[in-house]
């Protein structure tokens, strides 16, 4: 006899085979597991990944097809995600995690005014970010009117071996551990101008350590760079990575550091003064 669907209708091949799928996985997976991974479908939304299927899902969050139908329909059930009948896609509830973040740390808060006065002065957006499994996250953002990327966004997750702001962030770790974040991930080559060699990858995040600074020039996308300088704690450590984007067509390497790169260490300076 059919199996029917959470509708009523009668479920689809593909329902009556994740019902039997569901069926056979051991009850032990139940709980926190369970939240572990409805944590990792949300995660493997992005600026790429706008909506997803339940097969999508599962694959990029690493669980059953099962385990990916349950918890997405809990998204939408819970207001976070709409579904067509195909696709789910995020809803503006969505913010509210990572909201939670953004409104309870002390250095989003603080750099919020700070990075608004640098945007003034250098008519261009700027940015907080903070290191996360190799890849570098807004925390803090002041948008300029003209926006360059559509990348760096409020949340918005950049890989750290070819940005600005990861190559800053990751300048702070021993020689082995670069290495070994290098070996880890894969090093696209995401514009023709993409520094993706390991050796020349790991001596760009040396450079930091002498510089100062770190520029990404028409690495991630073309007709934009961006230049980044580290917002230490009291132990010297780097906390996170202020950084400015603009058009290659509108400002020059040389540019950035004459005019550009003294407000970001003022604004680095102030924010590590409140630290």
């Amino acid at each position: 006899m059919p199996v029917n669907g959470e509708d009523g209708a009668p479920a689809s091949v593909t329902d009556n085979e994740l019902i039997a799928e569901e069926a056979s996985e051991p009850r032990a997976r139940e709980g926190m597991g369970g939240l572990a991974k409805g944590l990792a479908i949300i995660e493997a939304f992005s600026a790429t990944t706008v909506r997803m299927t339940v097969a999508e899902a599962a694959r990029l969050a690493d669980v059953t097809r099962p385990a990916a139908r349950r918890c997405l329909l809990t998204l939408v059930d819970l207001g976070y995600l709409s579904h067509d009948g195909k696709f789910f896609t995020p809803l503006p509830r969505m913010l509210r995690l990572g909201g939670a973040y953004l409104s309870t740390s002390s250095l989003a808060q603080i750099a919020q005014p700070l990075l608004a006065a640098a945007r003034d002065e250098l008519q261009e957006s700027v940015s907080l970010a903070v290191l996360d499994e190799g890849h570098s996250v807004f925390v803090g953002r002041a948008e300029a009117l003209r926006i360059v990327s559509t990348g760096a966004k409020l949340g918005g997750r950049l890989p750290a071996y070819c940005s600005a702001t990861g190559r800053v962030l990751l300048s702070q770790k021993s020689d082995g551990e670069i290495v070994r974040h290098i070996s880890s991930v894969p090093l696209k080559k995401l514009t023709p101008h993409t520094i993706n060699a390991p050796e020349e990858v790991i001596a760009t995040i040396h450079r930091v350590q002498t510089d100062g600074y770190a520029i990404s020039d028409e690495e991630l996308e073309l007709g934009m760079r961006a230049m980044a300088v580290p917002v230490k704690n009291r132990m010297g450590g780097i906390e996170a990575a202020v950084s400015v984007s603009v058009s290659s067509a509108r400002v020059s390497v040389d540019a950035m550091k004459r005019d550009f790169l003294p407000v970001l260490q003022r604004v680095a300076a102030r924010l590590e003064r409140a630290l």
